[in-house]
């Protein structure tokens, strides 16, 4: 139904969290390499528990290989840099959605990208830097399952 792309996730539990999350409510999840991490590792599966096997994963050697699997798809940057609240945009199923690594975000050249009502943000307090990876796109994945009904699941 819907797709989130992580651009070099570097912290193993974030990761494995988004897969426990991604398991649960049927989003696919993307890896874009390098990973800071390896997928055997042990902190990352203590985080994903036994939801490894129940989430669909992909994992691409770079963000171009990534970016043409979506080439005809919606594709929102989420970023501390964005433009327009995460909820003021009507998403429908298809629709992806990227987060860059944990201590530095998407790049410049990767924002660029995207237009302005594609470049989206988490509402934060003025003096904040930004919020945890997992945190962000439970967040996101939330609102996008809320717009269509929780799309199946209940």
């Amino acid at each position: 139904m819907f797709d989130v792309i992580l651009y070099q996730p570097e912290i193993p539990p974030n990761t494995g969290n988004i897969i426990r999350l991604c398991a649960n409510t049927g989003v696919r999840l993307h890896l874009v390499k390098p990973l800071g991490f390896s997928l055997d590792d042990r902190q990352m599966r203590r985080a994903g528990l036994d939801y490894h096997e129940y989430a669909t994963v992909k994992v691409y050697d770079d963000w171009v290989t990534c970016a043409e699997h979506f080439h005809d798809r919606r594709v929102f940057a989420v970023s501390t840099k964005g433009t327009q609240r995460y909820d003021a945009n009507r998403y429908q199923a298809g629709d992806a959605f990227l987060f860059g690594p944990e201590t530095r975000g998407l790049p410049a050249e990767l924002l660029s990208m995207y237009a302005g009502e594609r470049r989206i943000r988490l509402p934060m307090l003025p003096d904040s830097r930004s919020m945890n990876l997992s945190n962000a796109v439970a967040v996101v994945v939330y609102e996008v399952l809320r717009q269509v009904d929780f799309g199946g699941c209940i």
